[in-house]
């Protein structure tokens, strides 16, 4: 059947999960990607999607709070799987609670170590690299109504170097996320 499955995706920065994600399920006439929503009208992601031809829909925090305001997009779009690519805001209880055991995240950390408010991005590598820790990664996983917090579906993980920088560790855990993402994505569409 074509199009049968339906990912949509929340970004809020330069939208590199976003593209690969794309290019991933790009010829498969069973996945449809419906749209991508953004909270930043000035991310990356923005041009991305018009590169792409990706639908884009931005929105700011009103819009997300309004209960019939992006809820009601969302379900025009009828999501198989919301997947979060880079997304910082906290998911409302509400859209959790809708779309039970169909959203996901990925964490550029080992959880649930390095998880939590205001744990993104290079906030959380600067964490692991200053603790010492042995090694890092990624972690899939459900997203619940707390942050980073929902059952773990993924971890893959490297070594830290003693001579790791967060830039550098940014750079392998970005491409366990390029590598493991989308298959992950995929095995959930297609058990």
């Amino acid at each position: 059947m074509k199009n049968d499955k339906r990912i949509v995706l929340f970004a809020s920065g330069s939208g590199s999960n976003v593209e690969n994600i794309a290019n991933f399920f790009k010829g498969d006439e069973r996945v449809t990607i419906k749209g991508v929503l953004c909270n930043n009208p000035g991310a990356g992601v923005v041009d991305r999607c018009k590169r792409l031809g990706l639908p884009l829909y931005c929105f700011n925090r009103p819009a997300y709070q309004e209960a019939d305001g992006l809820m009601g997009l969302l379900k025009s779009l009828n999501p198989s799987i919301i997947v979060l690519a880079g997304f910082l805001w906290k998911i409302p209880e509400a859209m959790v609670n809708a779309y039970p055991d169909r959203i996901i995240n990925i964490h550029p950390a080992l959880l649930p170590e390095y998880g939590g408010k205001g744990m993104y991005g290079m906030h959380v590598h600067r964490a692991v690299i200053s603790s010492g820790a042995k090694e890092s990664g990624i972690t899939i996983h459900r997203v619940n109504a707390a942050y980073d917090e929902g059952s773990i579906l993924v971890q893959e993980r490297i070594p830290v170097n003693p001579d790791d920088t967060p830039e550098t560790l940014a750079e392998k855990v970005h491409s366990l996320e390029y590598k493991y993402y989308p298959s992950t994505i995929a095995t959930l569409l297609f058990p």
